[in-house]
């Protein structure tokens, strides 16, 4: 506080203040905050409260009958007592019905079904598996752009990199899928060797395995991986790589002795941004499988909110991968023996 104050002043530093608050409670705070709240509450239904309005108008139907036909004024006031009764009754079953009441607890936690639970464990799994290859492709990649490569050679890399992403992540999808589809450019290639045919349709379906699934979010998330990597990686002191040479390490005893002790910090962020992207993607499972290989919990998560209009159990599922996230970012900060600071450089 007191560096932005002696920096910028209080005018400017009171302006940095106010928009950062804002944009924490409206983009952050207040959405999470309405997100809990709703998944800890359900409306209990009565199947049965339409029936029960309807007979109870029948009954009033037939009261209402005897009440003209009745010859006693002491008969008549039973009978309208009884009317009076059934409109109370019915008044307060159809106020149920119209706003029926709320229940606090956290049943829309736990009774999610099987299946969606074996939905749930199963992205995260892929998740895992997507960051854990997404680490093993990229690293090689940022460690040979910060430390073999010419600034030269480091640029065109770097921006062969970034080109393709210029170009709207569904886009890029597509690209994919025009790539594995049935008809696609590899089955083409198979097709003009001969290896498949188009007309009896023995084509290799790689769009109903999970393997295109985990092709595509790699390359939708490469960078997420790449550019923390390279960046801790690009400071290392070439010198500690010479040492290590000089006193007789291979090149795998000075990855794991020297390179990746350096670059915790960036393997960390790499692997906890690629994950959570992966985990909460729905585009991509949505366009690389078109239902042919099983859900992604993420659009479980979207039909309970826009298809079966069931916010609630939306919430609850929404919430359910935040806290999975939560965790992974606390489980890699042990793993690395990272601290939040460094996550956050």
């Amino acid at each position: 506080m007191h560096e932005l104050l002696r920096s910028y002043g209080r005018t400017l530093t009171g302006v940095f203040i106010t928009l950062t608050a804002f944009w924490m409670l409206i983009m952050i705070l207040l959405p999470q905050a309405f997100m809990i709240e709703h998944s800890l509450w359900w409306i209990d239904r009565d199947d049965q409260l339409g029936m029960r309005i309807d007979r109870a108008y029948s009954d009033m139907g037939l009261l209402e009958f005897d009440l003209g036909q009745a010859d006693t004024p002491e008969g008549k006031a039973d009978i309208q007592e009884r009317i009076d009764g059934l409109k109370a009754d019915i008044a307060a079953m159809e106020a149920e019905e119209t706003a029926p009441p709320k229940h606090y607890g956290f049943d829309n936690y736990t009774k999610m079904s099987a299946l969606h639970f074996e939905i749930f464990l199963k992205s995260i799994g892929y998740s895992l598996a997507v960051t854990i290859l997404a680490l093993i492709v990229c690293y090689p990649i940022a460690f040979t752009i910060a430390k073999l490569s010419t600034p030269n050679k480091a640029a065109l890399l770097m921006l062969g990199l970034i080109v393709p992403y210029a170009i709207n992540e569904l886009l890029r999808v597509y690209a994919w899928l025009m790539i594995l589809d049935y008809q696609g450019v590899i089955n083409s290639l198979l097709a003009w060797l001969g290896l498949v045919s188009f007309e009896d349709k023995s084509w290799v379906p790689f769009l109903e395995y999970s393997g295109s699934v985990f092709v595509a979010l790699i390359y939708a998330y490469v960078l997420f991986m790449i550019f923390p990597i390279y960046n801790t990686v690009e400071t290392l002191d070439r010198n500690q790589l010479e040492a290590s040479e000089d006193l007789g390490a291979g090149v795998i005893r000075t990855h794991l002795r020297v390179v990746i002790p350096h670059a915790k910090p960036g393997i960390a962020v790499g692997c906890i941004m690629t994950f959570m992207l992966s985990v909460g993607s729905y585009s991509v499972p949505q366009i690389m499988t078109r239902g042919k290989s099983g859900d992604w919990f993420s659009q479980l998560i979207y039909r309970q909110f826009f298809e079966s209009q069931n916010w609630n159990s939306g919430a609850a599922y929404s919430f359910s991968l935040v806290l999975v996230c939560l965790g992974f970012i606390l489980i890699m900060m042990k793993v690395f023996k990272v601290g939040i600071r460094d996550i956050a450089k």
